[in-house]
């Protein structure tokens, strides 16, 4: 009996060695940032930096994947144009702020699941007041993939210098929609753009007719500034821009943003 124990000893330990070593039971290694890739800060550390994607004021009430850490990261050519975009609004007196870099694509998969639990709409009051969440795909609010992640887009604003701070958003605080006076909605040290940023309003197209005076001025100070330098403009969205020739034009990254997968670039 106690021979034939000690061989169901021996088995079971051999089997459970065998388990821990195979690959499938291993958990993955946490894909890294590729060369060509850098933190926005090693580049320019004037550059202002509110990475919302890594708090919870967001559309979606809440951190959102794959934002570990509130750094942003780009590819070393978008992160170079965007140094010398700097340098030139420096000595005008005004600074750009990034909202958001390089996204990962779990973080685009979150969204596409917020946008179809059509019974979460805890933000709609400050993001969205006037869209039907069922209509975000259609409208083109919410997509599968993202020209972010693959790491030459850039989510941006104007800030006049000196740089006042901004609070912290309160989870559960009063919601004002994005498009009203720059005095009531979210404050923002930014200057007036017209909506707040990730607003889901056809009023946060570039050029809509409906957005003049300085709010217009303040947008066409940005695109112009940013195409100097090579960035293009997504119509329909004044705070999105995307470097070209993009580096890598045609892959989707889902390395977290975190310093850790960029190493020390």
């Amino acid at each position: 009996m106690r021979t034939a124990l000690r061989a169901l000893a021996v088995t079971a330990a051999a089997l459970l060695a065998a388990t821990a070593l195979s690959p499938t039971a291993q958990a993955r290694p946490e894909p890294r940032a590729p060369e060509g890739f850098v933190t926005l800060r090693s580049v320019d550390p004037t550059i202002i930096q509110e990475m919302r994607y890594a708090t919870a004021h967001t559309f979606l009430g809440e951190r959102v994947d794959g934002y570990r850490q509130p750094v942003c990261i780009l590819t070393r050519p978008a992160a170079r144009a965007l140094h010398r975009a700097q340098k030139r609004l420096l000595r005008q007196g005004y600074s750009l702020k990034v909202y958001d870099c390089y996204r990962p694509q779990r973080a685009v998969d979150h969204f596409v699941r917020w946008a179809k639990d059509l019974d979460d709409q805890s933000m709609k009051g400050e993001f969205y007041p006037l869209v039907d969440k069922s209509r975000l795909f259609e409208d083109g609010y919410i997509a599968e993939k993202s020209g972010h992640s693959r790491g030459s887009t850039v989510d941006l604003t104007l800030v006049r210098l000196p740089a006042l701070p901004t609070r912290p958003y309160r989870p559960g605080e009063r919601l004002t929609p994005c498009f009203a006076p720059k005095d009531e909605r979210f404050p923002d040290n930014s200057v007036d753009m017209g909506t707040g940023y990730d607003c889901f309003d056809t009023l946060s197209h570039t050029d809509d007719p409906r957005i003049q005076g300085a709010q217009r001025a303040n947008r066409q100070f940005l695109k112009r500034t940013l195409a100097e330098v090579g960035f293009v403009n997504l119509p329909e969205e004044w705070w999105h821009f995307t470097h070209k020739p993009e580096l890598f034009p045609d892959t989707y990254f889902d390395f977290p943003v975190d310093r850790r997968p960029v190493g020390r670039r």
